[in-house]
């Protein structure tokens, strides 16, 4: 599996000269400075999210990036006008920029030169199913107590009520010492594991739409729990996940070129770390 940091970086450099090199329409430009465009690619550049939906922002969030756009483009203007241009600093830095700028295009030109086979990504399907599991899932709601006797006082009227669920929620509402009393001890859906073990046992030996018949222990105190719902581990089909898994395979052969590269430039190379 490529690691992390390298599928970020590969990943970043793609999506940045991707901002940079797509191609425009009407619809993509937001305003105008003095007749320069400022476009939604202008505004993905700047958030640092090529995802950001524009269109859906609220009009004041919009209204903040555009005055900044504006600024920026006003002031750049103004920088021109008084020669930074001609500037020593800003020559060294355009070459800086200019040579990141090439780096990046050679990755993205590179990148798409990397193909997965379907057969690829079977064979790394089928050597790797373990990694492809949704896990079993509960959903419960408790009511915890201080004490074991204030438990075993909640199971006795769960007992006597006829609606056990509606019961069970108003006394989470005014028993319940944890954060989830308010709402009725509801702890919505969660793996099985996620939950400290004594709870987690008790939760999922309980059938759905039934409650613990005697307090369970944890470190946070005594619960009474109500299962809601269960669902076992599920293995996912590979038509689900066929494209990430082309991704995962994808980013491996190009991380593993990259390295293959430099290896071969570094051997060529007069390198000296002071």
């Amino acid at each position: 599996m490529i690691k992390i940091t390298s599928r970020k970086i590969v990943s970043s450099v793609i999506t940045a000269v991707a901002l940079t090199t797509g191609t425009l329409s009407a619809s993509d430009v937001v305003a105008t400075v003095n007749g320069d465009k400022i476009t939604k690619q202008d505004v993905a550049i700047l958030l640092g999210n090529p995802n950001i939906n524009f269109d859906s922002l609220p009009k004041k969030n919009k209204n903040q990036i555009l005055d900044q756009i504006i600024n920026n483009k006003l002031l750049t203007k103004k920088a021109i006008s008084n020669g930074i241009e001609k500037d020593k600093e800003y020559k060294e830095n355009l070459e800086k920029l200019k040579q990141d700028l090439a780096l990046r295009v050679w990755l993205k030109k590179e990148s798409e030169k990397i193909t997965v086979t379907e057969k690829e990504a079977k064979d790394y399907f089928n050597k790797n199913k373990a990694q492809f599991k949704v896990p079993a899932t509960l959903e419960a709601r408790h009511i915890l107590t201080k004490t074991e006797k204030e438990a075993k006082d909640i199971i006795k009227d769960l007992d006597k009520a006829s609606n056990k669920k509606d019961t069970f929620v108003e006394l989470a509402k005014t028993k319940s010492v944890g954060p989830s009393g308010p709402k009725g001890g509801y702890l919505g859906k969660f793996p099985e594991t996620k939950m400290v073990p004594e709870f987690s046992k008790a939760a999922k030996a309980l059938a759905v739409g039934k409650y613990s018949k005697t307090p369970v222990k944890t470190q946070f105190g005594y619960h009474v729990i109500y299962l809601e719902d269960k669902e076992a581990e599920k293995n996912l089909a590979y038509n689900e996940i066929q494209e990430r898994i082309k991704q995962v395979i994808k980013q491996k052969k190009f991380s593993d070129k990259l390295q293959s590269e430099a290896n071969k430039l570094r051997d060529k190379a007069k390198i000296v770390i002071k």
